[in-house]
């Protein structure tokens, strides 16, 4: 279910955005983003191994989807986020049974606080991006995506911890070394596009973007790594554009999206020439926005 997900051609798009524009439609799921292609792996693992216990720190997906795979394969997940982290995000992780515990700060101490209860209590740790696992997941969205490769040219990637990014880079490079691989952050929360730049481990002290699901300040090293291997450039983009692209979603392609899933839209909005009788193919990446603040940002 998680698996083979839409892939289509959006000619509502083109015309407004002066390219041609496909879609990858991660949120057509039970959590409603591609998180859960990762932990469907992790869970499965760790059924088989007996173990019967895992926690996460997450922006919201990867909770969810932690949740939803735990509770599939008979384990006791604790999810760790911010109490700033969307209602909607932690009323759904809630709602799938894991153990919810809020910190008073932003994603990177959710992430401190994970891994103690993950020492105290010696279970699975699951780290977005950094486990194998959740960049294997990610990359069998790169092998959906190759089976068309001949049809696009470009691939635009929201950038947060870096999974996605380079789980499906990885795979594009292997199998469809013509497509460009664009990674794509909030001007808000730019540490893992700066690092990309400078080659090298940027951090900044805080984050301030709608964008919740790509707003971490630590970029992992190793990560960092890998996509210097496949990223063939990492773009920032304002917050009107991404709510511009949002609206866009709506109005053009019926979908209502979180802000990281409208970062591809926002990245052709502030620079059509680039993109300008191209063929480009915006990853879709999650649906899971408090209703309130969508109204707010992108209109009645």
């Amino acid at each position: 279910m998680f698996l083979d997900t839409p892939l289509f051609q959006c000619d509502a798009l083109a015309r407004p955005l002066g390219c041609a524009v496909s879609i990858k439609l991660e949120t057509a799921n039970p959590v409603r983003s591609f998180k859960a292609r990762g932990t469907e792996l992790v869970a499965s693992q760790l059924s088989d191994q007996s173990r019967g216990a895992a926690v996460c720190a997450s922006a919201g997906n990867l909770g969810q989807a932690l949740g939803w795979s735990g509770r599939r394969h008979g384990l006791d997940v604790t999810v760790v986020a911010s109490h700033r982290a969307p209602a909607a995000k932690l009323d759904r992780i809630r709602a799938l049974g894991a153990a919810l515990e809020l910190v008073d700060g932003d994603f990177e101490m959710a992430r401190e606080r994970a891994a103690s209860i993950a020492q105290q209590r010696g279970i699975r740790l699951v780290e977005d991006s950094l486990d194998i696992e959740t960049c294997e997941g990610a990359a069998t969205i790169g092998l959906e995506l190759a089976r068309q490769a001949s049809s696009f040219d470009v691939v635009l990637i929201a950038l947060g911890g870096g999974a996605m990014a380079t789980g499906v880079g990885y795979v594009l490079k292997a199998l469809a070394p013509g497509v460009e691989v664009i990674c794509v952050q909030p001007q808000g929360a730019p540490a893992m596009t700066r690092s990309w730049h400078e080659r090298r481990v940027i951090t900044t002290d805080s984050t301030d973007t709608i964008a919740d699901g790509v707003a971490g300040r630590f970029p992992i090293p190793a990560v960092l790594d890998d996509l210097l291997n496949v990223a063939d450039d990492a773009v920032l983009v304002h917050e009107a554009s991404i709510v511009a692209g949002m609206r866009m979603l709506l109005e053009h392609a019926g979908l209502v999206v979180e802000p990281s899933a409208a970062l591809g839209v926002a990245a052709v909005l502030e620079d059509p020439d680039r993109f300008a009788d191209r063929h480009v193919v915006s990853i879709i990446c999650g649906s899971n926005v408090n209703l309130d603040d969508y109204h707010r940002w992108v209109g009645p």
